[in-house]
This record gives C-alpha cells, structure tokens and sequence, in this order.
C-alpha cells in the first residue's frame, strides 16, 4: 500500500478549487493534507478487509470509522481556510475550535480502530503520530491568528 503522496498541491487543487495561494506555504495546511492523504489510504485498505460479510451475515461496525477518519480529515483543510478568512477574532477561533475537536475526533477513532480485525490497523500508530504534530502546528498557527 502506497501511502505517500508527494503531489498535494494537485490533490489540493482538486478537492478545492479556490484555495488562496499562500495557504500551500503554511505548515499546517501542509500537514493537514498529509493526514487527508493518510487516512484515504488507511481506511482504503482497511475497508478491504471490513466490507466482508461475517459469517452470520452481519457487517463489521469498524468500517463505520474507517468512513469517519476520511470525513474528518476532509474537513481539517476548510476549517484552516475559514480561520484564515476571517476577520472577526471570535470567528476565528470558532474555526480553531472546530479544528481542535476534529483532530481529538481523528485519534480518538484511530484507536477504535485498531481494535478492527484487519492488518490496515497497523498504520493507525503512523496516523496517530502525524496528528501529534498536526496538534503541535495548530497550537503555534492559532497564537498567529
């Protein structure tokens, strides 16, 4: 499995057609894309083995998390761009706010799913450890707005 994606500013460009051009040099947007990027391929890999039926016939409940990992990455970068936007300072931490819960929402489902029966969740650690810095990059980015 290929998790390294080194063109963002191609998928960037795809996913949101009018982001303002200096947001690709801020290092949290940078990361933000990284982890999108990591969690498509994380819950790519692990649907492989989730969207089998079990033998009684009932779907595994993880492949509900591994939908959410991929939902919530994909919002980290509008948020990033609304804070950016802003003029208003409550409105800008509002979106920091938003931000901070969708990251604690990323790791928190990352460890739910590592308790998934498939071998994808031994890139969960990988993920979990790109939203560390992802925290540390938000905390110094927020003092900036």
């Amino acid at each position: 499995m290929s998790l390294i994606v080194t063109n963002f500013d191609k998928i960037a460009f795809m996913m949101f057609p009018y982001i303002p051009s200096h947001l690709s040099d801020i290092p949290i947007y940078r990361k933000a894309m990284e982890i999108f990027i990591l969690s498509r391929s994380i819950s790519t890999y692990l649907n492989q083995d989730l969207s089998i039926l079990k033998p009684d016939g009932t779907e595994d409940n993880n492949i509900y998390f591994s939908g959410d990992i991929v939902q919530q990455s994909v919002s980290l970068v509008p948020e990033i761009m609304n804070a950016e936007r802003e003029r208003d300072s409550d409105k800008k931490h509002t979106h920091v706010d938003t931000l901070r819960r969708l990251t604690n929402l990323l790791y928190k489902n990352s460890y739910k799913l590592e308790k998934s029966n498939s071998n994808g969740k031994d890139y969960l650690p990988i993920l979990r450890r790109e939203l560390k810095k992802f925290k540390r990059l938000q905390h110094t980015w927020s003092l900036t707005l």
